[in-house]
């Protein structure tokens, strides 16, 4: 497998090089052979690529521990699906994993090409070509996944135990996928650039990519959280790590593109704002994956150090360089075609929006990378945690409900200054009510009644759009109120799409207000038999036992036995937190959880004596968490409506009438 795979590596690479070299020289050049040289190398990739994942996969599911990778994160006992995703379980795998993705998006740009604007299509297989043959050259040059030992071992490490958890072999692909997706995007933003359009009608290719890589992007982040929640054992699913931040920052900088697409496809406005957003999208991508894969950066989710750093640094900084030198050369060509009316206007508020986005993203950036800006220059080691990131973004994440609350109602160019105070003082209304509703139900932290009262103005608004456009749609149709609705979506998906994203954030923001402000924590030892009384719950451990999974035979769980009763008396659930002990040394202890809307009973096993007689737990009771992944759901419901394509409206035909029959002149 070994000869195979490097010698398919050294194919691909140089093919993708050849590719983008005649792609842009037949752009440039005007040739048409040169175009479609590389669009066939495009395609090409994608099954090159293909094989070289399936010798890979061989290798790990035969167990050839000649190959280095497979050493570092398989061995022979190691469960059949984990192997198959041991795939992108390590460094060397998950890049030849990476580039399998990209020769999958370019396969598919490269089989839509007639889609693109004669004059866009060589600059934009360049430009994929280019992501392509980088990351290929960093897997054949150095992170090789089929390099071999002298000797081979007899056995390997297996995958590290963090992976082995569903939520992590989800989590990298949807990831990958989301990360790699926004080349597309960022390619036919930079051909447009090169090519000196002037014209937007290029731009409803862009939306539906990148739609689809915000897609699989929120996903990974989604995932990821759960991830954290279930596995890692801390009571939390956001801690702000500098790898979880590398995700967010794109995820951050790709939604400001999209409201700023929107903009310039309906007013001609914002076109700098656009580039300038992609050009940022696509090197946060790039850093993400640098800071993920080189180690500069402490983190349980990146990979050890190495030395594709170097490499990866050359081609960010060329990347933000040519762009951003692209972007300044072609100023001329990106003069708004409309001015701003007026301040209450959308366009105004999706500027806001955007200046937003970009203060969250660089707040973000600065807390992530100033640690090791601090040890590379002055040598200090610094550590930047949570309080930062709250206090600096809680506010303008607030803001950003605001907004969101008001742009329903504010129209393209001029909004009547009587109408919005109408529209937004039922707004106010229900944010008043939230606030009171949570005061009631015992919130007493400002900031946490504040921003329930936020998540309440934008959620208003949205929903009250709903409710007009179906009872309209109802009163001069008849319709049922689901019929309607279902309808009413069907007919413009962009904008009920749209909305249905921002209920989704709206409920992700209840969730996190809740579980940030109100958890409460405790840890305690208790003898067997005995109880723990912690909020509104009574906790008795019943027992405690081992064993090794028939499946995973180089693990021991302990596992605890506690029966959950309510203050009453009433028996609520049986819950069984367990610890990992891995035969490396290594341990987990996931959570035992019991999960109602109005709260997450969380417990932990933290440690035994006397043979399990008595058992120490840490109890978390974490509110509102559930919304967060219902909200996540509904995120990915309204993104999924906004990019479906939209039914072409069949022409209403004619009533059918016969020609006129012309009188005959009279004769004079």
């Amino acid at each position: 497998m070994s000869l195979l795979g490097e010698g398919l590596l050294d194919l691909a690479w140089g093919l993708s090089l050849i590719g983008t070299l005649a792609a842009f020289y037949g752009g440039w050049r005007r040739e048409a052979r040169w175009v479609e040289v590389a669009r066939r190398i495009g395609q090409v990739m994608a099954p090159l690529l293909t094989l070289m994942v399936l010798a890979l996969e061989i290798a790990l599911l035969t167990d050839d521990f000649r190959l280095v990778y497979v050493t570092q994160v398989s061995r022979q006992t190691q469960p059949l699906f984990l192997k198959i995703t041991a795939l992108w379980g390590g460094q060397n795998g998950s890049l030849l994993f990476w580039s399998w993705l990209m020769s999958l998006f370019l396969f598919a740009a490269m089989a839509r090409a007639a889609r693109f604007p004669a004059d866009l299509r060589p600059f934009i297989a360049g430009v994929l070509l280019l992501t392509q043959t980088f990351f290929l050259l960093l897997n054949r040059f150095f992170a090789n996944p089929f390099e071999t030992f002298p000797v081979p071992p007899a056995d390997g490490r297996g995958l590290n135990p963090l992976l082995r958890h569903p939520g992590m072999i989800a989590h990298p692909p949807l990831l990958y996928l989301g990360f790699v997706g926004f080349t597309v995007p960022y390619a036919i933003v930079i051909a447009a650039l090169l090519a000196g359009r002037r014209d937007d009608a290029w731009l409803p290719l862009l939306r539906r990519w990148t739609l689809v890589a915000w897609l699989f992007l929120s996903l990974g982040l989604l995932v990821g959280a759960r991830w954290a929640y279930d596995v890692l054992g801390w009571g939390g699913y956001w801690g702000w790590d500098p790898v979880e931040n590398a995700a967010l920052l794109p995820w951050l900088t790709g939604t400001a593109f999209l409201h700023s697409m929107m903009v310039q496809e309906r007013r001609g406005m914002l076109k700098v704002w656009t580039s300038l957003l992609i050009i940022l999208t696509y090197a946060l991508v790039i850093l993400g994956t640098f800071i993920t894969r080189t180690g500069v950066i402490a983190s349980v989710h990146a990979f050890a150090r190495s030395a594709i750093g170097v490499p990866f640094l050359i081609y960010v900084g060329l990347v933000l360089v040519g762009s951003l030198a692209l972007l300044a050369a072609r100023w001329d060509l990106l003069r708004a075609e409309n001015r701003m009316e007026s301040w209450l206007s959308r366009e105004t508020f999706f500027l806001l929006n955007n200046w937003l986005f970009l203060g969250i993203a660089f707040a973000v950036f600065w807390g992530t990378f100033y640690p090791m800006f601090s040890e590379l220059l002055f040598n200090e080691k610094l550590t930047v945690g949570p309080p930062y990131y709250n206090q600096v973004t809680g506010p303008l994440f607030g803001a950003l409900y605001l907004l969101m609350g008001v742009i329903p109602f504010v129209r393209w160019r001029r909004t009547p200054g009587a109408s919005l105070r109408l529209s937004v003082g039922s707004s106010l209304l229900a944010a008043l009510g939230a606030v009171a509703l949570a005061a009631i139900a015992g919130i007493r932290q400002p900031w946490a009644l504040l921003g329930f009262g936020l998540c309440a103005f934008a959620g208003w608004g949205t929903l009250l759009d709903y409710a007009l456009g179906v009872g309209a749609r109802r009163r001069a149709t008849g319709e049922p109120w689901p019929v309607a609705l279902a309808r009413l979506m069907a007919r413009n998906p962009r904008r009920y799409g749209g909305y249905l994203v921002h209920l989704g954030v709206v409920l992700i923001g209840i969730g996190v207000i809740g579980s940030q402000f109100d958890q409460q924590e405790t840890q305690r030892t208790i003898g067997l038999g005995d109880s723990l009384a912690f909020g509104s719950y009574r906790l008795v451990y019943q027992g405690i036992r081992q064993y090794t999974p028939a499946t995973e035979p180089d693990v021991v769980v302990t596992e605890a036995w506690v029966r959950v009763y309510d203050r009453s008396g009433r028996r609520l659930a049986d819950l069984y937190p367990y610890v990992l002990q891995y035969d490396t040394g290594e341990s987990l202890t996931p959570p035992a959880l019991r999960a109602t809307l109005k709260e997450d009973l969380y417990l932990l096993l933290s440690g035994w004596v006397e043979g399990g007689n008595r058992a120490t737990f840490k109890v978390f009771i974490n509110p509102l968490v559930s919304w967060i992944w219902i909200g996540g759901i509904v995120l990915i419901l309204g993104t999924l409506v906004a990019v479906w394509p939209r039914p072409a409206l069949a022409p209403v035909p004619s009533e059918i009438r016969p020609p006129l029959q012309k009188k005959p002149a009279p004769v004079l």
